[in-house]
């Protein structure tokens, strides 16, 4: 599949926004702290997205009932579905000037019954996109960093109606954005995920 930016400008990549507020107290002290032990870039991005899969709880897996969305937010309360998750991720790679974009799956539901839309990040290395996904481990998941060749969460079923978006964005996705903001509780979050984009 060919990735394809949102807008041609590489550097909007690395702009903070509301949602990936990379210029927050919270998120330059933690890439700070992660880069002090980082040789390179490429060893800062697979700290950052090991730091963000393995230390911020997927909240549908660890039963936590709060809504994050914003990086910091993320960050400092240590929770997160997969958006709020790649949000984090997002803001501690472009903290360091790694352009970072926000992709997107259609996924079905465990149950079989409906679509949700999956979210992720990509990571620019080497002149090329490389998709990431930092929502967490568990048994049959096993997401690692890598540039040669995904190992995602999920791999989209096209047998299923399941597809991997290919739009690179910017920023968070308005239908993402809108049912985080929306949702009193993860819950209610759960019943308003997007179905497609």
């Amino acid at each position: 599949m060919e990735l394809i930016q949102n807008t041609p400008d590489l550097s909007a990549y690395l702009v903070a926004d509301e949602a990936i507020d990379h210029g927050h107290p919270v998120v330059l002290e933690t890439a700070a702290r992660l880069a002090r032990t980082a040789d390179d870039s490429y060893a800062y991005a697979r700290l950052a997205f090991e730091f963000v899969r393995d230390t911020i709880a997927h909240s549908q897996d660890s039963g936590d009932m709060r809504v994050t969305w914003r990086a910091s937010d993320v960050l400092e309360r240590g929770t997160g579905i997969c958006y709020a998750k790649a949000h984090a991720l997002a803001a501690l790679l472009r903290a360091e000037d790694i352009p970072t974009a926000l992709c997107y799956q259609r996924l079905a539901h465990d149950d079989g019954d409906g679509y949700a839309v999956h979210g992720m990040i990509a990571v620019r290395f080497n002149g090329a996109w490389h998709r990431q996904d930092p929502r967490g481990n568990k048994p049959g998941v096993d997401a690692r960093f890598s540039l040669d060749g995904e190992q995602l969460a999920f791999v989209a079923d096209a047998k299923s109606s399941e597809l991997d978006y290919p739009v690179l964005y910017a920023e968070p996705h308005p239908a993402v954005l809108g049912v985080l903001k929306a949702a009193p509780d993860r819950p209610y979050l759960w019943k308003t995920l997007p179905t497609a984009l």
